[in-house]
């Protein structure tokens, strides 16, 4: 098996045996003990002293090999590469990554829950809000994972493409939130929201991947495309699921999407992406190392931490039902008879109502007044009033009652104030409604 030059480089990290007699790197081909491939590269020496069997190489080369020959394209294509370079990822980090979209998904989606019921005012600093927490959510994800980016090289960022991918997330989630809370949410419209923000992870991820320096990250066409329709499928699936209904079920399904949609269109892109050394940096501003960069995650991250531990204290908290102004309606007034004569009592000064065959009394302070309605009559008109049927023959205005006394199966109301009655029997199946009423 021929390689090129950096098929060679990779064959000898990846411990393909190298054949004296023919000098070629063969893949079936077992080494003798002791046998070392070498291969100077750009001034690098890669040694290769294990033995490997065909089922192995096979497993672990064959990916290496295709990136090689991506790689090598680039090179025919003039990008000027010196050399390639292999990398890994530090689980911890990667882990983090996770987590920090999660947190940001979480807070913006929750901080934006019926933003569109608010005044227009308050409506604009909620989505600011929002976008900042949701865009430098983006931002933090992608430089953490980056932090647990480990090449064989030291390289820098350049410090305004650094800022620039910041804000081009954040203007570009922003611009999504506005069209979500600023105009009437149709299914177009939330598709539309989703599609802007896929493109800003995309914006976003490959902004702040052109700021590093002396390290170069090398994509073509259809890797960039690829990233592109990941990150815009994904994002309108977390708006659509988000926004379909404004639940606490659709809030937290639409944070799992969020944040599975900017860790995966990160690493899918990071997977299409080959890194190279460059012979010097270049760049538009001063550069950045990795634990400047690093302070400045740790902060975006504990804002986000913060953020997210405030809106989840009163994320389960049952919003208030709106108030209702109710306009003012006439006192109730009931009926009684004395002397001949019909006059009117205020409801309000009525402490109980009972049956008396079909008729009523009435219990006001020290009367006792007779009533042309009966039972059933006074409890339909009365009821609105705020009074209960606590007993087949009475009704009474809990305003009244005094003190409530709980026997095994039924209970009973007394009225210290009022000289007429001291105590009205509860029937059991009443129970519970004079009960919610006392606010017992």
């Amino acid at each position: 098996m021929q390689l090129s030059r950096i098929g060679r480089y990779y064959a000898t990290r990846s411990m393909l045996a190298l054949d004296p007699a023919t000098g070629r790197y063969d893949a079936d081909a077992t080494p003798e003990t002791g046998r070392v491939a070498r291969s100077r590269w750009g001034g690098a020496i890669t040694r290769c002293s294990k033995v490997v069997t065909p089922s192995r190489q096979r497993a672990g080369v064959v990916w290496k090999l295709r990136r090689c020959a991506h790689l090598a394209r680039l090179c025919r294509q003039g990008r000027g590469i010196t050399q390639v370079l292999d990398y890994s990822h530090n689980p911890w980090l990667v882990a983090a990554s996770l987590a920090v979209a999660l947190m940001a998904g979480f807070t913006g989606l929750s901080l934006t829950r019926g933003a569109s019921h608010l005044d227009e005012g308050r409506r604009k600093l909620v989505v600011a809000l929002a976008a900042m927490v949701l865009g430098g959510g983006i931002w933090s994800m992608h430089f953490v994972a980056m932090l647990g980016l480990q090449l064989p090289i030291l390289f820098y960022y350049d410090a305004l493409i650094t800022l620039i991918s910041a804000l081009a997330a954040i203007l570009m989630v922003g611009l999504a939130l506005l069209l979500l809370h600023f105009r009437r949410r149709t299914p177009g419209v939330i598709l539309g929201a989703g599609v802007i923000v896929g493109l800003g992870i995309v914006v976003m991820h490959y902004i702040g991947m052109a700021g590093m320096q002396i390290c170069r990250a090398v994509s073509g066409p259809v890797q960039v495309v690829s990233a592109t329709l990941a990150s815009v499928i994904l994002s309108s699936l977390a708006i659509w699921v988000a926004y379909d209904a404004r639940t606490h079920r659709n809030i937290l399904l639409g944070t799992v999407c969020f944040g599975c949609a900017v860790f995966a269109v990160h690493f899918v892109a990071i997977a299409l992406t080959g890194f190279v050394a460059t012979d010097q940096a270049g760049g538009a501003g001063p550069v950045l190392d990795n634990r400047i960069l690093a302070m400045g995650v740790t902060v975006s991250v504990f804002l986000i931490c913060g953020a997210f531990l405030l809106t989840g204290v009163t994320f389960l908290k049952p919003a208030e039902a709106p108030r209702v102004s109710v306009p003012p309606t006439p006192s109730a007034r009931l009926p009684y008879e004395r002397d001949g004569q019909t006059h009117f009592a205020d409801a309000a000064a009525v402490a109980a109502i009972r049956a008396e065959g079909h008729y009523t009394v009435l219990y006001q302070g020290e009367d006792k007044l007779f009533c042309p309605w009966s039972i059933t009559e006074a409890e339909a008109r009365m009821i609105p009033a705020g009074f209960l049927r606590v007993h087949r023959s009475y009704l009474v205005n809990p305003v009244h009652v005094s003190r409530f006394e709980r026997h095994k199966d039924n209970g009973t109301c007394y009225f210290e104030t009022v000289a007429a009655l001291s105590k009205v029997p509860i029937s059991r199946s009443r129970l519970t409604a004079i009960r919610e009423a006392l606010g017992l």
